[in-house]
């Protein structure tokens, strides 16, 4: 190797840290989408399914950089599937698989033969068109039954359906896949267990817990056989996702290096519509790369050369027209995705960027790592929290609570959609099954920081919903409501403050409630971020000083002191809510219903606001009350300080609401073409499932009448 690698390798590793690929960020990234899997953990044991989710793939390995813009890939488990290898897994009043193959069957593939759930015996006959039977009589699961309910429900739901190869998704950015998960290994893994013995890597401590993973089923046909829509792929992700958790930073940042290869410069070289190839051929031979390689190799100071000897396998699978996959044996990787063509261009390429001492890595432009190579000063030096590594810290923190919002907000879905009339025992109930969850022995950590925040979260509803049936009755709060009250405060800086203060309004205490408003008007500063569980994507970007606060404390206690969560009031809690609110909880008009999709039908029928804007509207109609005319106008002015300003728009979850807040102010004021103004353009921007359609229709009813 060239003499200069040693130095270029340092330079490197040194800029790789400064674009995210770093032990803190890696291990964050980790960390934050486990949490995001313990989050539908709890979602799917609330709804009595049998499920589990996993994220896999590049966002939560910590392979990825902000640059490379890679999706995130969710594969949920439908566990009430019985998958079977032999008749002795067989179990009685589950749906039972045999998994199945012939010498037509292709590698890596099986089929899933239909066995009697009441019954060991196959199953011979079925009019379901979510099963095939074939010339003998046996009946076998179609991989497409996925794929046509999945269309379904992104059709009743009024989202888009996008499907590559197993996965089905309404996003472009995530890879939604179903699968069956096996608990036992089968041979064709069975033998990797073997080879890995004879290997520099993976240790004897990584082959015995991968003897427990498992592997997974996916809806996914080998492309041109005649039996492509009963075929079912074998995958092992918790296998690979072991391997890549145990890996240390020098083979993380090559890997990161050669997506990068591959996005901009690999993918020149390949001419065919149909040819790609994918970070999972990267991957792929990095993991034989490191088994062939001694440990000494894997250096700071030996990036480069490391690099190299990837890209010296990857030339090695084109030279012999063949990518092995380094688990499941007699599976070839280019099948279908890399013509041999193509491998031949790619071949030369790779020749030449290796013969070129890999000067191909100073044109890199995917997070400017090129310039970022030239730029470093000679010495390499530590690399200081910059904004990017902030930045994805404060992205992450922010996915985190998103997703337990979320599940909160499933739990208030259910709450309403209840026939119990008792609407505290209720949440009584979800309470109490959550904390019997907290207490299960196989509980995880990450399942029990979401319980925490999830009953947190509900002590909140529940102290809402009393004080409003005691307000709509005229009945003085007892010191349970108090205590509810106090037991969920800390939730975030705002969003539970502000609930007991629009309570103290409506009980007509306006000056406790200047005082909760003034408590949180201190805490709102420029390090505080909002975040909603409603499923809308904000365009806010996190401030340079919540970024900042988040590298140093990324606790869940430390991080909900800077965070501001959207104000939700169900119907239960209407009078805890501003009278003009009522409207945002029917906002309905028409056939507005059929026009919402999926996130939306869960929380459209409450009221939800942003945290800042019901901030300065409370403290409107609170000052008002007070006759505080100058902090009353103050309040008015912040909200159409708001209202005007295109940054501060974008950064709203619920915009509409937030005008309508506003034109609700210009009435009050006496500004009542400013008012129907702000109505239109509310209305505008959202057409439908708005409640300023109702006020500009109100509003120029009155103004008619009034001229």
């Amino acid at each position: 190797m060239p003499a200069f690698f040693r130095h270029l390798s340092e330079v490197l590793y040194q800029v790789l840290e400064c674009v995210g690929v770093n032990p803190w960020v890696v291990e964050r990234r980790r960390h934050t989408y486990l949490h995001r899997e313990a989050a539908y953990d709890v979602h799917f044991h609330l709804e009595g399914n049998d499920r589990t989710l996993f994220h896999f793939g590049s966002q939560s390995e910590g392979t990825t950089t902000p640059g490379l813009q890679s999706d995130t890939d969710l594969l949920f488990t439908l566990n009430e599937v019985n998958i079977m290898f032999s008749w002795a897994d067989w179990q009685q009043g589950k749906a039972n698989f045999l998994m199945v193959r012939d010498e037509d069957t292709p590698p890596q593939h099986y089929l899933l033969q239909w066995i009697w759930p009441d019954v060991p015996k196959p199953a011979t006959h079925t009019n379901n068109p979510d099963f095939f039977t074939d010339s003998q009589g046996r009946v076998f699961y179609s991989n497409m039954a996925i794929v046509r309910r999945m269309a379904a429900y992104f059709r009743d739901n009024n989202m888009p359906h996008l499907r590559h190869g197993p996965s089905n998704s309404p996003r472009e950015d995530r890879d939604f896949v179903f699968a069956f998960y096996c608990k036992k290994i089968p041979h064709e893994i069975i033998s990797w267990f073997t080879k890995m013995q004879h290997g520099f890597w993976p240790s004897q401590e990584i082959l015995q817990a991968a003897r427990m993973c498992g592997c997974f089923l996916v809806p996914d046909g080998c492309h041109g056989s005649p039996n492509e829509e009963i075929q079912w792929r074998i995958t092992p992700n918790l296998i690979e996702r072991l391997l890549m958790f145990s890996l240390n930073m020098v083979p993380i940042k090559c890997l990161v290096v050669l997506k990068m290869l591959k996005k901009q410069e690999f993918v020149k070289y390949i001419h065919c519509e149909n040819c790609k190839l994918t970070t999972f051929h990267c991957k792929t031979a990095l993991f034989f790369t490191l088994n062939r390689t001694p440990p000494t190799i894997w250096k700071k100071c030996r990036l480069i050369e490391c690099i190299v000897r990837c890209l010296q396998t990857i030339l090695e699978f084109l030279n012999q027209g063949e990518c092995p996959h380094f688990i499941v044996e007699g599976v070839d990787l280019f099948d279908g995705k890399l013509c041999r063509e193509c491998q031949l261009c790619l071949e030369r390429a790779i020749q030449g960027m290796i013969h070129n001492d890999m000067h191909v890595l100073f044109h890199l432009q995917c997070d400017d790592l090129g310039q970022r190579l030239m730029a470093l000063p000679h010495e390499v030096r530590p690399c200081p929290v910059n904004n990017v590594n902030a930045g994805i810290c404060g992205k992450l923190a922010r996915h985190v609570f998103g997703e337990y919002l979320n599940m909160v907000k499933y739990v208030c879905q259910r709450l309403c959609n209840s026939e119990e009339a008792d609407v505290c025992t209720h949440l009584n109930n979800e309470i109490n099954l959550l904390e019997c969850l907290e207490m299960n022995a196989s509980t995880t950590q990450y399942d029990k920081n979401c319980i925490r925040f999830i009953v947190k979260s509900l002590m909140s509803v529940k102290a809402s919903v009393t004080s409003s049936s005691c307000i709509e009755s005229g009945q003085p709060l007892s010191q349970d409501i108090w205590q509810m009250y106090g037991e969920s405060l800390n939730t975030d800086v705002a969003s539970s403050k502000l609930k007991l203060a629009s309570m103290h309004y409506c009980q007509g205490e306006l000056r406790r409630a200047a005082s909760v408003l003034s408590e949180v008007e201190c805490d709102l500063d420029d390090s505080v971020q909002p975040v909603c569980g409603c499923k809308r994507v904000s365009s806010y970007k996190p401030s340079k000083a919540f970024c900042e606060y988040t590298v140093h404390n990324y606790s869940h206690e430390q991080l909900t002191k800077k965070l501001a969560f959207c104000v939700r009031f169900l119907r239960e809690e209407k009078f805890c809510a501003p009278l003009f609110l009522w409207c945002e909880m029917y906002r309905a008009v028409g056939d507005d219903l059929d026009h919402r999709n999926y996130g939306e039908r869960q929380w459209m029928d409450w009221a939800e606001v942003d945290a800042q804007p019901f901030l300065l509207y409370l403290q409107y109609l609170t000052y008002r009350g007070l006759r505080v005319r100058q902090r009353q106008l103050e309040a008015f002015h912040g909200l159409e300080g708001i209202v005007n300003s295109r940054d501060k728009m974008y950064q709203l979850y619920h915009p509409e609401t937030v005008i309508n807040l506003f034109g609700h102010c210009c009435e009050l004021e006496g500004y009542l073409q400013m008012a129907l103004y702000a109505y239109t353009v509310s209305s505008r921007s959202n057409p439908r499932n708005n409640a300023a359609n109702q006020h500009k229709q109100r509003l120029e009813l009155f103004m008619n009448n009034y001229n």
